[in-house]
Formats: C-alpha cells, sequence, structure tokens
C-alpha cells in the first residue's frame, strides 16, 4: 500500500522540478548602441561608414564648382556597391544608409534608384492604359542624373591561434555621367580583432 503512494508523491515532485526547455532571452537595446557579437560587419559599421563617406563626400572641391558652374544642386544617383568580401554583407541597407545621409544633408537633389525607376516606369505603362487624361503621367518627363556614386565593399581575413584579424575597406566613386570623369574617390577602412576559440 506505501508503494502506491510513494509513485503519486514522487511524480508530483518531478513535474514540479520539470520547466520544460528554456527559450531564447531577449533584451531590447537602442537600435543606435554599438554591439558586435561576431566581429563581421553589421548595422554599426554600415550607419558609420555612410556617415562618415557621405560627409567627406561633400565637403570636397567638386561640389562648390559644380553649383558655381551649372547654378543648381547636382543630381545624385546611387549605382550598385558590389560585396567583394569574404562573407554575406546586405549591401542594399548600406545603400540605404548612404541615400539617407544624401538625402537629409539638402546638398543634392537625390534621384530614384535603376530599381525604383523599373517601377515608376512600370506605374506609368499602367496610368497610360488605365488612368485618366488628367491624371496620367507622361513618360520623358524623368530628370536626368548628373552623378553616379557607385563602389565596392573588399575584405581580408587573417588568423592565428584563436585570433582573428578581419579587415574591410569600402571604396565609393562619384562620377560625372556626362565626361565620365571621377570627381571624387573615397576611402574607408575598419579593422577588428576577434579573439576566441573558434570562429566561422
Amino acid at each position: 500500500m506505501r508503494f502506491f503512494l510513494v509513485v503519486p508523491v514522487l511524480g508530483l515532485v518531478l513535474c514540479a522540478c520539470y520547466t520544460g526547455p528554456s527559450g531564447p532571452v531577449v533584451h531590447r537595446t537602442a537600435v543606435d548602441e554599438q554591439i558586435d557579437l561576431s566581429g563581421r560587419w553589421n548595422d554599426v559599421d554600415s550607419r558609420a561608414v555612410s556617415q562618415e563617406m557621405v560627409q567627406d563626400l561633400l565637403s570636397r572641391p567638386w561640389l562648390d564648382e559644380w553649383r558655381d558652374s551649372a547654378g543648381k544642386k547636382p543630381r545624385v544617383v546611387v549605382g550598385r556597391v558590389a560585396n567583394k568580401s569574404h562573407e554575406h554583407i546586405p549591401t542594399d541597407t548600406f545603400v540605404k544608409d548612404l541615400e539617407r545621409e544624401l538625402v537629409n544633408s539638402g546638398e543634392v537633389s537625390f534621384l530614384a534608384s535603376f530599381g525604383q525607376r523599373e517601377q515608376l516606369k512600370a506605374e506609368k505603362l499602367y496610368q497610360a492604359e488605365a488612368a485618366s487624361l488628367e491624371t496620367q503621367k507622361a513618360m520623358g518627363r524623368e530628370l536626368g542624373a548628373d552623378f553616379l556614386l557607385m563602389g565596392q565593399i573588399n575584405s581580408i581575413v587573417d588568423r592565428a591561434g584563436g585570433v582573428t584579424l578581419l579587415y574591410y575597406q569600402v571604396e565609393l566613386e562619384m562620377i560625372n555621367i556626362e565626361t565620365g570623369v571621377k570627381e571624387w574617390i573615397g576611402q574607408k577602412k575598419i579593422k577588428k580583432v576577434v579573439e576566441r576559440g573558434e570562429w566561422d
């Protein structure tokens, strides 16, 4: 009789001790807080590099020279930023950071990207078939860009024992579309040392 009493009590003790698999622990942080978990390229790098490079771009003589000769702000479009690094880098995010810095500077007129222009073209074609004549937006009325900003991200990885050196080099060029002249070349370097037993 005692055996049948012990088994239910033991079962209750085990149930009380077992709480099931624990889930992830999540802590909310400020979006501008600098957090480096793996050492890889991250949001802090993207934001900092875009800010510094745009500041350098807008501080160079080409901008005043253009405004003096043309009498207007330069129209700029951001082209492709190629990822030639050792890791996956979401370059679209970096390009958006560049676009935001350029637009918010107020120093240039910023035009829609190539992908956005394709969507604009599709919308105008749709309006030509379906919208009233009074509200249709005409083809061939977009402003042409004066300058194209494009570039690439390169990296070098060096390992020894449990230490990894990560080196990133971002290169951007501002090119006069009509003349092909490179009006500005910018370069930003980032170096990180990651110390741990294994890095992948």
